[in-house]
């Protein structure tokens, strides 16, 4: 049997190999699809993409975390929590199907009647697969999942580029998501190795619910909260500016994601089983905040000190407007999965009232911020959700605090060194680019420059987790 330090080393090498593989046809695709498509194209599936989200929340219901904190997980809770998704994902897509007119009403688009429709059926083929997902995370399979999320992002990416290529503008988007799906959970049940039964005793959801629902609200909250100026802009501008946000925002979301879901696949487990062991929990989540220190700020920065070049590069210069959008969401990017990693801890020990309202709150101030912010501009909204962002990690501080007893300046001593250098490692790569007026080899000079100095310090100053990152990667069997 592998120790939890193995398998937690397991996870984030198979994670971030999955992730790095995901995210970089991500980007071949995401290029074809904005030099193909219009602004507008991305503005119509972007607005719509926050009742998907929603919808989709809804059928997950917390379930996933809920089983893997139980101490012991049958068929039976696998197969109740199957039968409860899909149908109640069933009656909430009949109700979006009903409700499309009000969408296309609300967004004065009609066009965006027969598009919802089409769209909103990825969240009721997602819910097929929600006890396969939740056996393969209990059991820290990030292998499988790997594969199964890149073989799903290749094959729905083709389809998508090749139907945009032949003129179907944004169903090419729609059709690619759903193809996503289900491949998804089709891949799935393969690595599951499990299947539903038909015997319907809804006993284990039930006792669930008290946790699980909790976990519903909150995600409720995160989406609104995250998807917020698709829907603030939709209303006040053309599909022209939520398709400049949509891109910005997009691949700040593939920066982020990128460590997050390295982290997600292997944090909660990992914390479920040193629940009572607080010492031995504490230094896990210390190492795993400097691991994410390490990897968060100069990526995400990093991505921020070349936004410019990176999207008229990369998408044209019918993009540029975007770049802007895209430093300051990137600046919250780099704090992201700090703080998703508290409170990550705090699911995994059951307080999901906590984390409950501690989103709810967030979210309430953040929208009340946006609307008062809005008179002011898109771009000080935009400061103004990311300021609030960042101070909200004293906020789930302050309640890990109460379970492991990590200190204020712990956290700082475990952070700054990483933030410190990537800030005046872009300070100085962004001086020294001045002078080049070629715009490709000024992101190539600025991307060489941080990352070569960024491991060149890190190795001179005796990083540990540095040095065990390179050391587990030169003895590490592909196995």
């Amino acid at each position: 049997m592998e120790s939890l330090k193995e398998k937690t080393a397991k996870g984030l090498f198979w994670g971030g190999l999955s992730n790095g593989a995901q995210q970089l046809l991500n980007l071949v695709f995401g290029v074809f699809l904005a030099r193909l498509l219009s602004t507008e194209d991305y503005g119509m599936v972007g607005m719509l993409t926050i009742f998907s989200l929603v919808a989709s929340s809804l059928q997950e219901g917390g379930f996933i975390s809920a089983l893997n904190r139980k101490p012991e997980v049958s068929h039976k809770d696998y197969n109740a929590v199957f039968w409860a998704c899909s149908l109640f994902s069933l009656s909430i897509y009949l109700l979006l199907f009903l409700c499309a007119p009000l969408i296309a009403d609300f967004y004065g688009e009609p066009r965006l009647v027969p598009l919802s429709r089409y769209i909103f059926l990825g969240f009721f083929i997602t819910s097929l697969g929600i006890a396969p997902r939740a056996l393969l995370f209990r059991n820290m399979k990030v292998r499988e999942q790997s594969i199964v999320s890149f073989v799903s992002l290749l094959l729905s990416g083709l389809v998508g580029v090749t139907m945009a290529a032949c003129g179907f503008a944004y169903w090419g988007i729609a059709t690619q998501t759903l193809v996503y799906v289900s491949l998804f959970t089709g891949l799935t049940y393969y690595y599951a190795k499990w299947h539903p039964t038909f015997h319907f005793d809804f006993t284990p959801v039930r006792e669930m619910f008290g946790f699980s629902s909790k976990l519903i609200v909150t995600n409720i909250f995160i989406i609104i909260n995250t998807n917020v100026f698709s829907v603030i802009l939709g209303r006040l501008y053309s599909p022209q500016v939520v398709g400049n946000y949509t891109q910005a925002n997009k691949w700040n979301y593939m920066g982020w994601s990128l460590i997050n879901n390295m982290l997600q696949g292997i944090a909660q487990p990992v914390f479920a089983k040193t629940d009572n062991e607080k010492e031995r929990q504490k230094n896990i989540f210390r190492k795993l905040l400097r691991f994410t220190a390490f990897v968060s700020f100069p990526l995400m920065l990093g991505l921020a000190l070349v936004a410019k070049e990176f999207i008229v590069i990369l998408l044209g210069e019918k993009w540029l407007e975007s770049a802007r959008l895209l430093q300051l969401l990137c600046v919250m990017g780099a704090f992201y999965p700090v703080s998703n990693l508290f409170s990550n801890l705090l699911i995994s020990r059951g307080h999901s009232a906590i984390y409950m309202w501690c989103n709810i709150v967030l979210c309430l101030v953040q929208l009340l911020a946006v609307v008062f912010s809005a008179p002011y501009g898109m771009e000080t909204m935009i400061m103004v959700y990311v300021a609030i962002t960042i101070a909200w990690i004293l906020v789930w501080h302050y309640f890990v605090y109460q379970e492991i007893r990590i200190r204020l300046w712990e956290v700082v001593k475990d952070v700054s060194p990483y933030l410190a250098i990537t800030i005046v490692l872009i300070l100085v790569a962004h001086w020294l680019a001045m002078g080049i007026d070629n715009i490709y080899l000024q992101f190539g000079a600025k991307v060489v420059f941080v990352a070569v100095s960024y491991c060149l310090t890190l190795w001179l100053l005796h990083s540990t987790i540095f040095r065990e990152a390179i050391g587990f990667l030169r003895h590490k069997p592909l196995s």
